[in-house]
């Protein structure tokens, strides 16, 4: 295929990968996602996300989190289902933790700032599977359990709004 045509093939073939394996995406790549992330829209120059990157062993601390939450939420939980929890991050090398960070502004609405943070998401999405690296984004109940957003240590202004699995 010419080469002019990669962009609208990436666009119309990329499919969310549930389980990622190793290898991780490395640093370059990495790096590369982050800069197509940041082109996403964005009214008034807000930038209104934040990401933080979870791999190793970050991501046991965080199943843990995951399992923390969902007790709270049910605390006669079954042993099996916290083990589930614990288990979620570990199904990618790599997380990358979509934060939006609410801001006032007459002319930018909350509802827009979300969206912004949704246009960067879909980016990392597609930066990932342009360069070979499976992805998907994820969110769940403990995603927006305010236990998982404190421990996490978002701003009262910051919303967890899911992962990008890579």
């Amino acid at each position: 295929m010419d080469n002019q045509y990669r962009p609208l093939e990436w666009l119309t073939q990329r499919v969310s990968h549930p389980v990622q394996t190793d290898p991780a995406p490395s640093n370059e790549q990495l790096d590369v996602i982050f800069k197509a992330a940041l082109r996403a829209p964005d009214h008034a120059r807000l930038r209104p996300w934040r990401f933080l990157t979870i791999s190793g062993e970050a991501r046991i601390k965080l199943g843990e989190l995951f399992a923390r939450s969902a007790q709270e939420e049910q605390p006669d939980l079954a042993p099996e289902a916290i083990e589930r929890f614990k288990g979620l991050p570990l199904r990618a090398p790599v997380l990358v933790a979509l934060i939006c960070k609410l801001q006032e502004h007459p002319k930018v609405p909350e509802l827009e700032q979300y969206l912004s943070l949704g246009a960067a998401a879909q980016n990392i999405l597609h930066a990932a599977y342009a360069q070979g690296v499976g992805a998907m984004w994820r969110t769940g109940a403990v995603t927006y359990h305010p236990n998982t957003a404190r421990e996490l240590g978002l701003g009262e202004n910051e919303r967890l709004l899911g992962a990008c699995r890579t």
